[in-house]
């Protein structure tokens, strides 16, 4: 890389987790913007919750997820990483998950664990953990019912027909980490999802201080929003209840742009996912005029990919989308 070479490329800080967060990485990866994934460390479920519980450490699954999506495609370790165990007591454990952890005991830091893991895989762009806080995620139901902990979140609404009033964090008090908030404040673009509203990119604004970076940033902020609606968290949910939610936990006015599919699906794809109480999330009139009246740019497009049954978000195509319409693209 030439001298400067790195300074005059666009810093993208893309904040989120889960699925939806890799998945978008790897759409933009290649546009040689310099990037910081900021993520969600409020995961409590499946192996990661173990090895949370066991060994006192921060859930991997999520940055180890974003760690390989932004890693170079032929580096050999990457099948490596995603190998999970098939028998014995690790069975269903993830090498990338343990190796992490193995990094965290050697330097005493998740954020040093990630930092080393990424220099292993030369990948491009940075995985910063939101926090380095132990924290659980927590949600308030309609009916006043507390529940703890991000995996029981969205069973505990389907089960009590309650939908999510509000969540938080416990203990109160956790810190967005130095280099996620510096990323997020010196961003030229913020992206924002996709992926589950409440579990995997609200808790991201819930560690003080990052919200006020994403304020403080003079770049664009930009919200994808999701494809389909997610029994247990947004039930009934259109484009502006997604911004109305979110708008809760980073302030009004601060959104510039929301990227929201457009196309509609055919009912055989969409039949399972109804079947399970899900819709698609399509901008309507009333979702178009609630954005023009906030002042906030909507992008509309086919942003779909549907693969072995399962409907997610066309990271190509979503790339391809802020590249063309944000003032400085991606580059």
């Amino acid at each position: 890389m030439k001298e400067g070479e790195k300074e005059n490329r666009r810093r993208l800080a893309v904040i989120g987790g889960g699925t939806g967060l890799s998945v978008l990485l790897r759409g933009i990866k290649g546009y040689g913007g310099d990037i910081s994934a900021i993520v969600t460390v409020a995961d409590d479920g499946g192996n990661s919750g173990t090895l949370r519980e066991d060994l006192g450490m921060l859930p991997p699954g999520d940055v180890r997820s974003c760690i390989l999506a932004l890693a170079d495609e032929e580096n050999a370790m990457q099948d490596i990483l995603r190998y999970r165990f098939k028998e014995g007591r690790l069975t269903g454990q993830n090498i990338g998950n343990l190796m992490i952890a193995a990094l965290n005991d050697v330097y005493g830091s998740f954020e040093e664990a990630v930092s080393r893991l990424s220099d292993i895989l030369k990948i491009k762009g940075r995985v910063i953990p939101v926090t380095e806080s132990e924290i659980r995620l927590c949600a308030e139901l309609d009916n006043g019912n507390i529940v703890i902990g991000e995996s029981r979140i969205a069973k505990a609404s389907i089960k009590e027909g309650q939908p999510v009033k509000r969540v938080f964090l416990i203990p109160d008090g956790s810190v967005v980490s130095r280099h996620a908030r510096e990323a997020v404040e010196g961003a030229d673009l913020a992206l924002i999802g996709p992926g589950s509203l409440y579990t995997s990119i609200i808790p991201n604004f819930l560690s003080a201080g990052l919200k006020e970076a994403l304020a403080a940033s003079k770049g664009q902020k930009v919200y994808i929003c999701n494809v389909m609606t997610q029994p247990g968290e947004t039930d009934g949910f259109g484009v502006r209840e997604h911004v109305g939610a979110l708008e809760r936990y980073i302030g009004e006015g601060v959104l510039d742009c929301v990227i929201a599919n457009s196309k509609r699906l055919d009912p055989d794809s969409l039949a399972p996912y109804v079947h399970d109480g899900a819709c698609q999330v399509l901008p309507g009139r009333e979702d178009i005029e609630y954005l023009e009246n906030k002042g906030i740019k909507l992008i509309g497009g086919d942003f779909i990919e549907t693969k072995k049954g399962y409907i997610r978000h066309d990271s190509a195509m979503i790339a391809a989308a802020l590249d063309a319409s944000m003032p400085l693209g991606l580059h």
